[in-house]
């Protein structure tokens, strides 16, 4: 029979904590507590009333003061351990955890998960040739002595590690050990554990490797599993999942994540904001559930990225400190085609280059490979072109010597739409507004690689992505634009030609010959 050993390292919250450790315990699983030293007196007087009485859970009363990229944080994870060992003579796993985690799977279905794969859930790569470091120190974090925590202590950090290279200092590395890395969330069985405990009594110098690397948490026991046990028992990924912001920080996970999360390949998820209480309540109550319908729902590090670069996290927007700099300027007319249908709006803008007037170009600013004239280099990269958006207009205005323009945009770009509406240039908005069903969204997803082809997956992603597509048609139109108009999918030609003529400044005949364009809405 399953039982998880929980080993949860928490430094904040102790009320959360309490209540974090009795619902995991609920399921008939342990749990042992860490309570970074650090933290207040009164901290640890309330796990202690909140605790003692539940047989299920134990505290560790020698406490360590971790500090990120330390040792601190190994040294409380293996006090854990062995007071685990100890105390759940029972338990055939021990899971890892923050107070930040919550379980996105049923324990009912943890259980039967663990049951099945007689195996070991730990990200494992090889340290050198993994590529799994992508920015800062690599190789440094082994082949240096880190005698300084960097946060702690900046200064002497620096120092001591530019000595080592000016003298050339170089630790040796073990021969017989194939160093890897990894996250630091795993899922051990018990006789790998105290496989790895025993190597490491065992093995001084191992001890000693770890003891001055630089976040060992994320070498010391993906190295040690990968060199105990046989490749075919580890599954080299972590059965938590978590996401990163564009700063390499995790990401916080919000109410409106719900049904993203419980599609990903995990039993866990890092991290779930305090802030997020209606999520935090549907995770505890689902852990408690015994339900075990589970479907995939793709890749959710991309999805997040997806989302968080349409300026979301949660539902809030994410203001974008480069979208400063340079006006349109007066006299100028600036004409918006927002469409979440590319194709609608791509159809549109074929028939009014028919025109002459206005000069129209396709999503500037959401297509790396919109059709651009020379423009000093603007023209190079989306990137560039998003940086200083108001400032590429006036160029494109200048260069094409154009007094009226219109560009399709992305209707996610409402930050750079309010930001229009403070210039003096003469704004209109031509919002596309088309039906947009769940084939359309499950090829949305597809195209976008945001989920995998399993239908019951897709279908968990739907609410999402729905909720996002009626938000930004939502905020488009509280925007309070003056000049605010709308082509509607179904509408009659006749209405549709009104809101084409007063955006476009067409005859109304005009209008009305592209209002009614055979297939103008198809897909």
């Amino acid at each position: 029979m399953t039982r998880i050993a929980f080993i949860l390292l928490v430094h904040k919250d102790p009320e959360a904590v309490v209540r974090q450790a009795r619902g995991l315990a609920a399921s008939g699983d342990a749990v042992a507590v860490h309570l970074d030293a650090r933290a207040p007196a009164e901290a640890w007087r309330i796990l202690q009333n909140g605790l003692c009485a539940e047989p299920g859970v134990v505290l560790v009363e020698r406490r360590r003061r971790c500090g990120w990229g330390g040792w601190s944080l190994v040294a409380a994870t293996i006090s854990a351990l062995r007071l685990a060992l100890a105390r759940f003579p029972d338990a055939t796993h021990f899971y890892l955890l923050s107070g930040d985690c919550m379980a996105i799977k049923s324990a009912a279905h943890a259980h039967e998960l663990l049951a099945r794969e007689d195996a070991d859930w730990i990200e494992s790569v090889d340290f050198f040739d993994g590529g799994w470091i992508k920015t800062g120190m690599q190789e440094e974090r082994l082949t240096r002595w880190h005698l300084f925590n960097e946060r702690e202590r900046k200064g002497l950090f620096y120092a001591s590690l530019g000595l080592q290279r000016r003298l050339g200092l170089r630790r040796r590395l073990p021969a017989d050990i194939r160093l890897m890395i990894g996250s630091q969330w795993w899922c051990l069985r018990r006789a790998t554990v105290e496989a790895v405990l025993r190597l490491l009594d065992e093995r001084p110098d191992l001890r000693r490797l770890f003891r001055w690397s630089w976040i060992p948490d994320e070498t010391l026991f993906q190295t040690l599993v990968r060199h105990l046990v046989p490749r075919e028992e580890i599954r080299s990924r972590s059965p938590t999942f978590l996401a990163f912001t564009d700063y390499g920080m995790p990401a916080s996970f919000h109410d409106d994540h719900h049904e993203m999360l419980l599609a990903q390949n995990a039993l866990f998820a890092r991290k779930i904001s305090p802030c997020a209480t209606r999520l935090r309540a549907r995770l505890s109550e689902l852990w408690a559930s015994q339900r075990r319908d589970f479907p995939r729902g793709g890749d959710g590090r991309r999805l997040h990225d997806y989302l968080t670069g349409r300026g979301r996290i949660g539902e809030r927007y994410g203001p974008r400190a480069w979208e400063v700099g340079g006006r349109v300027g007066v006299g100028r007319e600036l004409l918006l085609i927002v469409a979440h249908k590319r194709h609608v709006a791509k159809r549109l803008v074929g028939m009014i280059r028919q025109l002459g007037d206005p000069a129209v170009f396709d999503y500037v600013f959401d297509e790396e490979g919109a059709a651009l004239p020379p423009l000093g280099g603007f023209e190079r990269g989306l990137a560039k072109r998003s940086r200083h958006p108001r400032a590429m207009l006036r160029v494109l205005f200048e260069a094409q010597d154009l007094a009226r323009l219109a560009i399709c945009i992305d209707p996610c770009r409402l930050d750079l739409v309010q930001e229009l509406t403070e210039d003096r240039t003469d704004l209109r908005v031509l919002e596309i507004a088309t039906r947009i069903d769940d084939a359309y969204l499950r090829l949305h997803a597809q195209r976008l690689k945001l989920a995998d082809t399993d239908e019951a997956g897709l279908d968990l992603l739907m609410p999402t992505l729905r909720r996002q597509f009626d938000g930004e048609s939502r905020a488009l139109g509280e925007a309070g634009i003056a000049r605010h108009y709308r082509l509607v999918e179904g509408a009659p030609a006749e209405d549709n030609a009104k809101a084409l003529q007063a955006f476009l400044d067409i005859p109304a005949d005009t209008a009305l010959g592209i209002a009614r364009t055979p297939h103008l809405f198809d897909d």
